[in-house]
């Protein structure tokens, strides 16, 4: 599993462009800038949509106000439905990380497996700041169903 300290390794994800999907590099996301990470399961799914990611966009601003330059939201979803769970949430600002087939969340050793439940292999929620690609923080949740130490509240007390 990642840690504090370490470089993200390489990995592309794909997100929604003016024409339809694009290819995204850890590299495009995060050389040079700070950005606050956020894994989740699933796009719509319950703890997902009602608990996690509610707090990133009622705080987005007093994010960016710390000197982060951009929110990312990743999930192992494709674009399209991570397209449509951004404008169903009222996400506009944040940026929104295809992982469609787990590549950056096994590349981190963040991936969950919920088979058992017909899910497939997802991404483990957690929130993380990242700088210039380095991990400085990164808080990853117990139970997929709890959306606290990787909540925007619990975030905010440390960026």
């Amino acid at each position: 599993m990642i840690q504090v300290g370490d470089h993200l390794p390489q990995a592309t994800f794909r997100v929604n462009g003016p024409d339809g999907p694009l290819a995204k590099t850890t590299d495009d996301v995060f050389k040079g800038r700070r950005v606050v990470l956020v894994g989740v399961p699933g796009a719509f799914t319950p703890s997902c949509h009602r608990n996690h990611l509610p707090g990133f966009v009622t705080h987005r601003d007093e994010i960016l106000g710390r000197g982060v330059d951009a929110i990312a939201v990743t999930s192992v979803n494709d674009v399209f439905v991570l397209d449509a769970w951004a404008k169903a949430s009222g996400a506009e600002g944040i940026e929104f990380l295809a992982d469609g087939n787990a590549d950056f969340a096994r590349a981190i050793g963040l991936e969950m497996d919920g088979t058992g439940f017909g899910l497939g292999i997802r991404s483990k929620r957690y929130a993380a700041l990242i700088e210039d690609g380095v991990v400085r923080v990164l808080n990853v949740e117990e139970s997929p169903s709890k959306a606290e130490a990787s909540g925007a509240e619990a975030l905010l007390k440390v960026i």
